[in-house]
């Protein structure tokens, strides 16, 4: 879902960062797929992926708020952000393989994901399609704000549901401005995007397989109607390594109104020195 916030900051930002690179410097690995702010003495790089509708300006605030010994790589998607004018993949295993593919050249260093909602089980999935290939796994794996993958959804299918139907379900997960909601051109520019992470979500299917060797940390809003306790606590099956699960204030978009917690949490999981101290956080 997208963030509350001006959809003209949202085209001003792609303006900028095409224009200026600002946001992350340009290196020779940087693709479409991934942009990465190099830097001296990186220890770990920390791959983001994000939630349905969002793009990778979600997690733009934590460029100056890591680690320098962090090196965030941003994954961006097709049909959004500076790649709006591209079509956006709707099959859940093309989606995976993409991303895949795109971040190999990365993985010449320790690094970690960090996914929330939709963002989560992409980063699992990866994990999994790594591991089948023979490719390095990530040290670490954040998955926030999604179930355990062999839970269901208890909520019908809404990615093909009519337009005024369909509006009706995303403005009750109120991650999407209102300002969007009732503007046509608007819709015609955000929707198609969020159909399709819609459908990949939707139509994902679990299939089992061994558990990860890589430590998971699962976060959770004390106050999200869609995802609770149980199921997040249900990832804990999911590894062989150590398992936390770390619950935050607010709904299901709590990362935003729990930065600060969620990057001090990274920090101490990945063994990295943060800047910042004397948050709280809930730990289960």
């Amino acid at each position: 879902m997208i963030y509350k916030r001006s959809y003209e900051s949202w085209l001003h930002e792609i303006v900028l960062l095409d224009l200026s690179g600002k946001m992350l410097n340009t290196t020779p690995k940087n693709t479409a797929w991934v942009k990465s702010r190099p830097g001296l003495g990186t220890k770990m790089r920390l791959f983001c992926l994000p939630y349905a509708g969002g793009w990778s300006q979600i997690y733009r605030p934590w460029n100056d708020l890591l680690s320098n010994e962090i090196e965030l790589c941003l994954i961006e998607l097709p049909g959004r952000g500076p790649r709006l004018c591209e079509a956006p993949i709707k099959n859940f295993s093309l989606l995976v393989q993409e991303i895949a593919t795109n971040i190999r050249p990365y993985l010449d260093q320790p690094f970690a994901f960090f996914g929330h909602s939709m963002g989560a089980l992409l980063c699992f999935e990866i994990t999994r399609l790594l591991r089948s290939e023979g490719h390095p796994g990530p040290k670490h794996l954040f998955l926030s704000g999604y179930r355990a993958p062999h839970i269901g959804s208890e909520r019908p299918p809404i990615h093909d549901l009519p337009e005024a139907e369909f509006i009706k379900e995303v403005r009750l997960l109120e991650g999407t401005p209102e300002s969007v909601l009732v503007n046509a051109e608007l819709r015609e520019l955000v929707f198609p995007a969020l159909r399709a992470d819609f459908q990949v979500i939707e139509t994902y299917q679990y299939q089992p397989g061994l558990p990860l060797d890589c430590s998971i940390t699962v976060f959770g809003g004390l106050q999200d109607r869609g995802v609770d306790v149980v199921t997040l606590e249900s990832w804990r099956q999911y590894t062989t390594d150590k398992f936390k699960l770390q619950l935050f204030s607010g709904n299901h978009f709590f990362l935003h109104g729990a930065q600060a917690e969620i990057l001090q949490a990274i920090h101490q999981q990945l063994d990295i020195a943060d800047h910042c101290s004397d948050r709280k956080l809930i730990t289960l």
